[in-house]
């Protein structure tokens, strides 16, 4: 893949925490009009790269490019003006509780652009429309379903037709209806868009429904990456593990320690 056809460059990213290293030579292309699928147990160091990319963090080491721009590099003007082109899906929705779900899907029309109103106005409801969730314009967050939540979370999210979409496990707490409407809405969305859409997630069978690529992490390195049919189809043994819900493997049950016969005062 050429340039010209990524959205987004990720080249070598490290990051540590003090002396503990997180990530560890990640890198990774990210395709215009694509979703892509980040998977990996927790701790793994997925959620640090998330971050990394929205520009919250910044690398230790490598970079992380946006539509031409290295986005660590920019100035807070130039970031604020980055993100302005980003949607981000905080995992379970994260609305504004005292905001109306008319004015939480409006509030980034609000603060980036200087549109009157009656635009606003229309423009919101065509968004709460897409989700189909119109007709809660004039209820409060504590009046909705969790799965209704994340749909106007999503509404939201895609307010500004963003060109790139951050999802953290959209999916988290989500009945099975609920999560299939999300799934559904998240690709739809991102075709009509033309977006490129990165969503961290440990829903492995949902995820697999809508992705154009997975890559997995484990231990702060990309350990496999492929289609989702390539995926199904590794004889890694992480990722049969963690695609099929393996109770034991290269993840063992067990935490590390010493003799269990020891630890029970029994002798040899």
């Amino acid at each position: 893949m050429t340039s010209s056809q990524a959205l987004v460059e990720i080249r070598d990213v490290n990051f540590s925490y003090d002396s503990r290293p997180i990530l560890k030579g990640i890198n990774m292309t990210l395709p215009k009009g694509k979703v892509i699928a980040v998977m990996g147990g927790s701790g793994c160091g997925k959620t640090t790269l998330f971050r990394i990319i929205g520009g919250a963090l910044k690398p230790t080491k490598g970079h992380v490019k946006i539509d031409g721009q290295v986005i660590h590099d920019l100035s807070q003007q130039g970031l604020y003006e980055m993100r302005r082109k980003m949607g981000v899906l905080f995992q379970f929705g994260a609305l504004f509780t005292d905001m109306s779900v008319f004015d939480n899907v409006a509030f980034q029309m609000r603060e980036h652009t200087d549109l009157p109103e009656e635009i606003i106005h229309d423009l919101v409801m065509m968004k709460l429309n897409a989700v189909g969730l119109r007709a809660t314009h004039g209820l409060m967050p504590a009046e909705l379903s969790g799965g209704m939540a994340r749909r106007v979370a999503l509404a939201r999210t895609v307010a500004l037709d963003p060109m790139l979409i951050l999802y953290d496990e959209p999916f988290a707490g989500l009945d099975p209806i609920s999560l299939s409407v999300v799934g559904n809405l998240i690709r739809k969305l991102n075709d009509a868009l033309g977006a490129t859409s990165v969503i961290v997630t440990h829903d492995v069978q949902e995820s697999m429904k809508i992705v154009d690529y997975n890559y997995f992490i484990d231990s702060g390195v990309i350990v496999a990456e492929g289609t989702p049919d390539e995926i199904r189809a590794s004889q890694m043994p992480y990722v049969r593990q963690f695609v099929n819900g393996e109770i034991d493997g290269p993840v063992p049950f067990h935490y590390p320690g010493g003799n269990y016969k020891n630890d029970l005062g029994v002798s040899a």
